[in-house]
């Protein structure tokens, strides 16, 4: 069974964008990289599949229940929302000791230990914390129950280099133990670090479905090359070739196929030098996006 799936998920907002749709199966065990600019969706696939809004059409469970008919099913989930909001008068061990209460367990070495890593002073009140430091509230009021999904929607805003490396770390050794992570994220290093699987979303539909290791393995090339004089961009028409830039004795590419057709291409030209690197996933990603269009 799977941990999430999402059937045909659709959310509108009268003549504003919402999310068309949507499938998406997240097996247990997985760190999966929902990614996509803001506003593309993200957020409101996440309200939508936690119950927080109703959906239009369509279906989400959490292991194999809705949370609208089956509210319960959330104490086994650790959510971070992408803006945090609290009352500003509470000190933030109370806080953390009210979500608590929700659980049914006694939580309270847990919290000790999760504010340690992430540097959280327990005994400031909420009003006094930066942006940065609500967000580690946040952190830790979804991880202290020890959940066996964990949902993150843009997790590291805020949180200054050193604060986003505890937090990977963290997320990594909750992995480890057995959470399966949903991870919502426009920023494609953290992505590219993390996940397993990753989703691409554009103007609320799913583009891509793919594992990370067939999107960083050799499907794609980057070649640049210079030649002794002036490129003939005609050489550069055949099957595989894409985002193609010719200035006089230069060409960058991007190439996907049987590398021999473009090498026997590239050996038509007199060259001054040649470059072949693997893409790294941000300009995947912004192909796809672009050959989307």
């Amino acid at each position: 069974m799977s941990v999430i799936e999402i059937k045909n998920l659709t959310k509108s907002y009268g003549k504003a964008r919402g999310i068309i749709d949507v499938n998406l199966k997240i097996e247990e065990g997985e760190i999966f990289g929902f990614i996509g600019p803001n506003g593309a969706g993200k957020s409101t696939t996440i309200r939508t599949l936690l119950g927080l809004i109703h959906p239009t059409s369509g279906s989400a469970t959490i292991f194999g229940k809705s949370c609208i008919e089956y509210p319960e099913v959330k104490r086994e989930l650790g959510y971070l929302p992408s803006e945090v909001f609290y009352y500003d008068n509470m000190r933030v061990i109370d806080l953390l000791k009210y979500s608590a209460s929700f659980y049914k367990k006694d939580c309270t070495k847990r919290i000790h230990d999760l504010a340690e890593i992430m540097n959280l002073d327990l005994k400031k009140k909420i009003e006094d914390l930066s942006f940065g430091n609500k967000k580690k509230v946040g952190i830790v009021q979804g991880l202290l129950h020890e959940p066996k999904l964990i949902i993150l929607d843009e997790p590291t805003s805020g949180l200054d280099p050193l604060m986003q490396q505890k937090f990977f770390e963290l997320i990594s050794e909750e992995n480890k133990k057995g959470a399966t992570v949903f991870f919502s994220s426009h920023i494609l290093s953290e992505v590219q670090k993390m996940c397993s699987r990753v989703a691409f979303i554009k103007d609320g539909r799913i583009i891509k479905l793919e594992k990370m290791s067939t999107l960083q393995e050799n499907s794609y090339k980057k070649i640049s090359i210079e030649a002794k004089s002036a490129v003939n961009k005609e050489i550069f028409n055949i099957d595989g070739v894409s985002d193609l830039k010719v200035e006089e004795n230069t060409a960058k590419f991007m190439f996907k196929g049987d590398i021999n057709s473009i090498t026997k291409k590239i050996a038509e030209i007199e060259l001054r030098n040649i470059s072949i690197d693997e893409p790294d996933l941000e300009e995947i990603f912004m192909h796809y996006y672009v050959k989307e269009d």
